[in-house]
C-alpha cells in the first residue's frame, strides 16, 4: 500500500472534517506516533503535514541518523534503546560501530563512566587505545589520541524509510489518513466545564473538529503552541553539516557505511562516512538560533525549510580539526553539501513530551531527535492510551517546566549555554550559569552575606553549603576529596554542617518548597483519591503518602497537613512541583467542590533542626513546644513575637526540629528571629547538601526521582504500611497486586568498604548512577529486567562511611552481603548495611521524636 496519500482536492481523497486524534507533522516522530496509536487500537486519526511525502522537510530529511546507545540518563537510554530495536524490526538499522575518541586525559576519565552506563544498561563498550583506533579507522591520525571509547552496536538508520513503514501500519490496520501540503492555520481551544481543552485543528482545506490533538513539529512547535495559547519551551537552532568527496577509500568500500562513525569529542565534532564522502558535523561553533515564525517556506527554500546555507566562518575552526584528524582523506577532497541545518534544543536538553499543562487532550512530541524517536512515539502512544507509558517519562514530561521558564528569553539563555555541552564533559552536580538570580528566597541577603554557594532547586537559588563554615571542617576533623571530578561541586563544609547540626542546632534555607491549598467540602474526599494513604486524620496531624500513576508506581511523594475540616495544605520538593500542581489539578472534582491554589509564592520555610532545637524555639515563641505540647507530625500556628508562623515538627535530617511556614513579607524578619535566639547555642545555617544528601541518606529517606519513579513500586520502595485504605485512589489496583506478590527489588543501603582505587592508589567517590555488582563484576537484574544502580551516593558523617541506596533483588539483599560498585571503570567493595527503610543512623528515631 502507497504511504504517501494523494492530497490534491481532485485526488479523490475528501479532506475529513472529524477526527478523533489529529496529528500534526509526518516526520519520524509523527509517522511513529501515528503508527504506535494505531497498534494500541485508536482509530479515526488524521495526520497532516504542511510539506510533502516522504520528506516533508524537517530535520528527519537531513539529519545524519546514527545512533550511540549509550546515555548517562536511564530514561534517555531506555529511549535509545528502545527506538534501536523498532528500526532493526523494521529493517532499516545498520550496525557500523562508532568510536568516541580523546584528545585529552579528562575526555579518557569521562570515557570510564562512560563504561559504567555501557555496564548499566548492557550496552558492548570497550575502551580502545589509539593504535587500535587506528586498526578500526586507517585514515586517522592517531598520534594526536589519547584513547577512545569504542560501541559495537553504533548504528545509523534510515528514518525516512522508518517513517514510511508507520505510516503503512497504521492504513493497513484502517486507522489512519494522511494529507500531505496542508498548512495548520489555528489551533481552536475552548474552556468545557472550566477547563480549557483542544476541539478542533483549522488548516487551509478545512476546519477538522477533535477531541485530541498531538503537535510533531519539532521547530515548528512554538509557533503551533501560540496557536492554542499556550508554550512549547523550545528553540530552533543551527547544527552545522558537510559532505566532503569523493573520497577514494571510502568508495573502495562499496557501503554506505565501511567504517566505524567518529565522535571526536573534545572538538565536538563528528566524522560519517556517507558512501563516497565524509559527513562533518560540528557542535562547536556560536549557537545560532531562530524563531520558528522566521524558518522560510517551501517555496523560498532552496533545498528544505530547515537546511539553510552555511555560514563558512562559523564551521571553519571545526573543518580545521577535521582535517587535522583525517588528514589524508579530508584534505585531498571538496566540500559537495553544506548547510546550517535546523534541530530542536530545550531547556534542559531532554525531550517534550506528554499533555500540555494548561490545554487539555493536546499532547506534544517534540525536542526528539532520530536516535530516539520510535521510543519517544511509542511513550506518548502509551501515554495517551494507558495512563502512563512503559518507560517512566520523568525527565521528558512537558509539564515539568515552571512559568519563569516558559518564555522564549530563558529557553534561549539556557539552550546557549547546553547547545555546546552536547558533546562536554557534564558532571552529574554540575549547576547552570545562566538564567541565575531569577528566583531567590526572601532573605537571600543574608545567605548571600554567609558565603552562601548556591545550587538551583525548581530555578530558586538554595545554598548548598555556606563558606562561612569553613572553619567547622577543622573543627570536626573532616576530610576533602583528592580527585577533582570527585571533589567537584562538592565541598568538605559540607560534612562539616552535617556534624554542627547534629552536635547542637542548624537552620536550613527550605524555601524552594512548593505549597499548595486545598479546600472545600469535596477536599477530603479528592485528596483520597490521589494519595496511598489516608488523609483522614484530625486537624492539626501531618500525613505523609505516595501518589501513585495508574500502573501503581510512584508519580509522587509529599506530606500534607490537615489544617482545618476542610482545609490541607500540600508541601512537595522544588523539582516535582510543576508536574504535581499539572497532576493534581488535572484530577480537580469538575463540580467546584475543591478549590486549589499554589502558595508558593506566598511562603517561604525555613528549617530548624538539632539537639538543641527545642531550646531555641523556646526562646521564639511562648506557645508550648514540648513533646506532649507539640507532638512529631504535628503542626499549629504560633507567634515569634507579633509574627504569625506555622510550625510542623517533622525532620528530614534525624533531628529534632521543625519546619517553619512564614508569609514572605515576614521571612528576613523570622531569619533574624531564629539567628538570634540559635546564638548562644552555636547555630549555623546549614546547605541543601546536608539536608538532600548526607542527613536524608542516614535516615534512609527516599527521594522523588532518585529512588522513586514509576517503574519501581511502594512495596519495593520499603514504604508500604500494613494496612490499605477502603478509599479507591489511582493506582490501588497495581499497588493491591503489588502487596500480593514477593518484590523484585528491594531499596537497601550500602556501606563502601574500600575507596583507594587500584589504578592510582587515592580513594575515590561515588557521585550516583553506578552499578551494584556482584564481586566478580556481574551486573545484579532483577526478574523484571532492572538493573540493580546507585540512585543517591554521599558521606554519612555520623556513621563514618560512605553511603549508597540501591535496588537490589532478594537473593542480594541480605544484611552483611559482600558487592561491589563499578565507578569510573574500577570495582570496589561494598557490604549491605540496611534492607529495607530502618536508617541506618538512629534506627529508632529516638533523636528527632523525642
Amino acid at each position: 500500500m502507497s504511504t504517501d496519500f494523494p492530497t490534491a482536492p481532485d485526488s479523490g481523497s475528501a479532506f475529513p472534517t472529524t477526527a478523533k486524534v489529529v496529528v500534526i507533522g509526518a516526520g519520524i516522530v509523527g509517522n511513529g506516533v501515528v503508527g504506535h496509536l494505531a497498534e494500541l487500537g485508536w482509530r479515526d486519526i488524521v495526520q497532516i503535514d504542511k510539506g510533502p511525502l516522504p520528506n516533508p522537510g524537517g530535520s528527519t530529511g537531513h539529519a545524519s541518523n546514527f545512533i550511540f546507545p549509550v546515555d548517562h540518563n536511564r530514561e534517555m537510554a531506555a529511549l535509545n534503546l528502545d527506538s534501536q530495536r523498532q528500526y532493526t524490526e523494521m529493517g532499516v538499522n545498520t550496525e557500523c560501530g562508532g568510536i568516541e575518541i580523546a584528545r585529552t586525559d579528562e575526555r579518557m576519565e569521562e570515557f570510564r563512566r562512560r563504561m559504567v552506563s555501557a555496564k548499566n544498561w548492557g550496552i558492548p563498550a570497550k575502551l580502545v587505545t589509539p593504535a587500535e583506533i587506528k586498526e578500526m579507522v586507517p585514515f586517522i591520525n592517531e598520534e594526536i589520541l589519547v584513547g577512545g571509547f569504542y560501541s559495537p552496536t553504533v548504528s545509523v538508520v534510515d528514518s525516512l524509510r522508518a517513517g514510511t513503514i508507520f505510516r503503512e501500519k497504521a492504513q493497513e490496520l484502517g486507522a489512519s489518513q494522511t494529507f500531505a501540503n496542508v498548512e495548520v492555520e489555528d489551533l481552536i481551544v475552548e474552556t468545557v466545564d472550566g477547563v480549557k481543552q483542544i476541539v478542533a485543528v483549522v488548516t487551509d482545506r478545512g476546519r477538522i473538529d477533535c477531541d485530541y490533538c498531538v503537535i510533531c513539529v519539532g521547530v515548528w512547535a512554538p509557533k503551533l503552541a501560540a496557536m492554542a495559547g499556550t508554550f512549547i519551551p523550545l528553540t530552533p537552532a543551527v547544527h552545522q553539516m558537510i559532505d566532503v568527496g569523493p573520497i577514494p577509500v571510502l568508495e573502495e568500500t562499496g557501503k554506505e557505511l565501511g567504517f566505524p562513525i567518529i565522535r571526536d569529542m573534545d572538538t565536538f565534532c563528528y566524522e560519517r562516512q556517507s558512501a563516497g564522502s565524509m559527513e562533518v558535523g560540528s557542535y562547536a561553533h556560536r549557537p545560532i538560533f531562530m524563531k520558528a515564525e522566521e524558518i522560510p517556506s517551501i517555496k523560498d527554500s532552496r533545498l528544505s525549510p530547515t537546511e539553510l546555507p552555511i555560514t563558512m566562518d562559523d564551521f571553519d575552526p571545526q573543518l580545521e580539526q577535521a582535517l587535522e584528524l583525517m588528514p589524508d582523506i579530508l584534505g585531498t577532497a571538496e566540500i559537495k553539501y553544506a548547510i546550517n541545518g535546523l534541530l530542536s534544543l530545550t531547556p534542559d536538553a531532554f525531550p517534550l513530551i506528554g499533555e500540555m499543562p494548561d490545554v487539555k487532550n493536546l499532547w506534544s512530541c517534540c525536542a526528539v531527535w532520530i536516535k530516539e524517536a520510535p521510543g519517544a512515539a511509542r511513550m506518548l502512544a502509551e501515554w495517551m492510551t494507558h495512563g502512563q507509558p512503559e518507560i517512566d517519562p520523568h525527565h521528558s514530561d512537558i509539564a515539568r517546566f515552571y512559568d519563569y521558564a516558559r518564555n522564549d528569553s530563558h529557553v534561549r539563555a539556557r539552550c546557549a549555554e547546553h547547545f555546546q555541552k552536547t558533546y562536554g564533559i557534564v558532571h552529574p552536580r554540575e549547576q547552570w550559569a545562566s538564567e541565575r538570580g531569577v528566583r531567590t528566597a526572601p532573605w537571600h541577603d543574608r545567605t548571600e552575606a554567609l558565603g552562601a554557594v548556591y545550587f538551583l532547586a525548581g530555578g530558586m537559588e538554595r545554598p548548598h553549603w555556606y563558606e562561612s563554615n569553613a572553619g567547622l571542617v577543622e573543627k570536626f576533623g573532616v576530610e576533602g576529596r583528592e580527585h577533582e571530578w570527585d571533589a567537584r561541586w562538592w565541598s568538605p563544609i559540607i560534612n562539616a554542617e552535617h556534624l554542627a547540626l547534629k552536635d547542637s542546632v542548624g537552620m536550613v534555607d527550605l524555601a524552594p518548597f512548593v505549597v499548595f491549598e486545598f479546600d472545600g467540602p469535596g477536599t477530603m474526599d479528592f485528596l483520597q483519591s490521589m494519595t496511598v494513604n489516608s488523609v483522614n486524620v484530625p486537624v492539626g496531624k501531618s500525613i505523609y503518602t505516595p501518589v501513585l500513576d495508574v500502573n501503581g508506581g510512584f508519580r509522587s511523594d509529599l506530606t500534607m497537613l490537615r489544617i482545618a475540616e476542610n482545609t490541607y495544605r500540600v508541601m512537595t520538593g522544588a523539582f516535582d512541583g510543576p508536574r504535581d500542581k499539572f497532576w493534581f489539578t488535572k484530577h480537580l472534582p469538575e463540580d467546584g467542590s475543591v478549590h486549589f491554589q499554589d502558595l508558593t509564592s506566598s511562603y517561604a520555610v525555613l528549617g530548624l533542626w538539632g539537639p538543641n532545637a527545642r531550646k531555641v524555639m523556646s526562646k521564639l515563641t511562648e506557645s508550648d513546644v514540648s513533646n506532649e505540647g507539640f507532638p512529631y507530625g504535628t503542626t499549629q500556628e504560633v507567634l515569634f513575637d507579633s509574627i504569625p508562623v506555622r510550625l510542623f515538627r517533622i525532620s528530614y535530617v534525624g533531628e529534632l526540629g521543625w519546619e517553619i511556614y512564614v508569609q514572605t513579607e515576614h521571612a528576613r524578619a523570622v531569619w533574624d528571629k531564629v539567628a538570634a535566639a540559635g546564638a548562644e547555642f552555636g547555630i549555623v545555617p546549614v546547605g541543601a547538601g546536608v539536608y538532600g544528601t548526607t542527613g536524608r541518606l542516614e535516615k534512609g529517606y527516599r527521594l522523588m526521582g532518585s529512588e522513586l519513579d514509576g517503574e519501581y513500586t511502594v512495596v519495593e520502595a520499603g514504604l508500604h504500611r500494613p494496612k490499605v485504605k477502603s478509599a479507591d485512589f489511582i493506582g490501588k489496583a497495581a499497588y493491591l497486586e503489588h502487596r500480593e506478590e514477593d518484590p523484585a527489588a528491594i531499596l537497601c543501603t550500602l556501606t563502601v568498604e574500600d575507596h583507594i582505587s587500584a589504578r592510582d592508589g587515592i580513594k575515590r567517590f561515588m557521585v550516583g548512577g553506578e552499578t551494584i555488582t556482584t564481586p566478580d563484576g556481574e551486573r545484579i537484574v532483577d526478574r523484571k529486567g532492572r538493573v540493580s544502580v546507585v540512585t543517591t551516593a554521599g558521606s554519612g558523617p555520623s556513621t563514618g562511611k560512605f553511603l549508597l541506596l540501591a535496588y537490589l533483588t532478594p537473593k542480594h539483599a541480605v544484611l552483611g552481603n559482600d558487592l561491589c560498585v563499578y565507578y569510573m571503570d574500577e570495582l570496589y567493595p561494598v557490604k549491605v548495611a540496611v534492607v529495607g527503610s530502618t536508617p541506618i543512623f538512629d534506627p529508632t528515631d529516638a533523636r528527632m521524636k523525642s
